[in-house]
């Protein structure tokens, strides 16, 4: 019995409902039999274990899985129960399904089918990504109170301190007077970095109209090839189908400038450094927002990739909190801004680095009533693959 075979009980028109539904479900779902055999996959089941529906059919489960694996005994637990069961944080990494498989697994009885099983995995990923990104928010609201506390507390004591300071300088003798201009200078640089964090406390509410991602991004490309990008190669991948976003065409300016900004400061060292802007249209995901009980989803994804170095590891899980920076006289503010301005559109912004490619990707809401097919023309001077 194999999956092209197989068909479940009932009318002709219900199964088919039944198999639009599974292969719409963004997890890999599968039914495993008496002897072990996948008869069913869903699409997401295929490209999860890199095989066609007909060939998994052929083979036991254990073939897909590493040896030892606690999904076996999860199968037979719930055949022997006849009730379903849950493992979270199952490590599925192998030579054959590739590393950091880590996945939630649910597994239940199919009742119709005696010996039959249910199996849908929730690829940990994503899931830990978001956590990440709601994280990052929190982080963000706690800068919103702090910007605001030193708005109010520090920078009137720190106009004091300099006004006293330009009083002693002009009867002070030539020598302290290089003191005293310490005190300037080193207050008006607390000032500044009071007036960066005072971005945070801004709480009104983000004025969006559709946008064409393609149009900001060949912007921030003009002013990077301007100035400190102009011996980075700067390549395209573009969708042109892609639809309007729902955002502040200045906002995303300013996200995508830090994002390009930051790329090119990690292959300014290579001769070969290359950043590679991408969008795509990757339906799917849905977060719920700050303040509603409206899920959106986030189907457009926007990448900022470069070849650098990459992000060390204990630094990853907090690269967008604010004041954690890997720049000698950087202030870790820059990414926590792209938080919150992503957060605030009620998108999400991740980072994944490996040695010599880190990428940040941003997924955000399309502008609402459009559809990839409703697109904006793509302003670009790049390819289009």
């Amino acid at each position: 019995m194999t999956s092209e075979s197989y068909k479940p009980p009932g009318d002709h028109a219900g199964n088919a409902v039944a198999m639009a539904v599974l292969n719409a479900i963004q997890n890999p779902v599968v039914m495993v039999d008496e002897r072990g055999l996948m008869v069913f996959a869903n699409w997401e089941a295929e490209a999860f274990f890199g095989a066609s529906a007909s060939h998994l059919a052929r083979y036991n489960i254990s073939t897909f899985i590493p040896f030892g694996s606690p999904l076996i005994g999860l199968i037979d637990q719930v055949r022997e129960r006849r009730a379903p069961v849950s493992e979270y944080r199952v490590d599925l990494s192998s030579p054959r399904l590739g590393q950091d498989k880590l996945v939630d697994i649910y597994v239940a009885p199919v009742v119709s089918e005696p010996g039959c099983v249910v199996v849908v995995f929730q690829e940990r990923s994503m899931a830990d990504k978001i956590d990440r990104q709601l994280t990052h928010r929190a982080a963000a609201r706690s800068v919103t109170g702090l910007a605001s506390m030193l708005a109010h507390e520090i920078k009137n004591p720190l106009s004091g301190i300099r006004g006293a300071a330009q009083l002693l300088e002009q009867s002070a003798e030539d020598d302290d007077r290089a003191l005293t201009r310490l005190i300037c200078d080193e207050t008006d640089r607390i000032v500044s970095l009071v007036d960066r964090m005072e971005v945070f406390s801004d709480e009104r509410p983000v004025d969006r109209t559709p946008v064409n991602i393609h149009s900001v991004l060949d912007r921030v490309k003009a002013v990077a090839k301007a100035g400190f990008g102009r011996n980075i190669k700067i390549t395209e991948n573009y969708d042109p189908s892609l639809p309007a976003v729902y955002a502040n065409r200045d906002q995303l300016v300013q996200v995508f400038l830090n994002l390009i900004k930051n790329a090119a400061e990690a292959v300014a060292e290579r001769p070969d450094g290359e950043i590679i802007l991408t969008t795509a249209y990757r339906p799917g995901i849905r977060l719920s927002v700050a303040g509603s009980r409206e899920k959106i989803s986030l189907p457009l994804e926007f990448c900022v990739i470069d070849n650098g170095p990459g992000v060390p590891a204990d630094l990853l899980p907090h690269l967008f909190d604010p004041f954690i920076t890997t720049k000698t006289n950087g202030t870790g503010l820059g990414l926590a801004l792209v938080a919150k301005i992503i957060g605030d559109h009620g998108g999400i912004v991740e980072c994944d680095s490996q040695n010599h490619k880190t990428t940040f990707r941003v997924l955000m809401p399309a502008s609402k009533g459009t559809t990839p097919e409703d697109s904006l023309p793509a302003n670009t001077t790049g390819s289009l693959r």
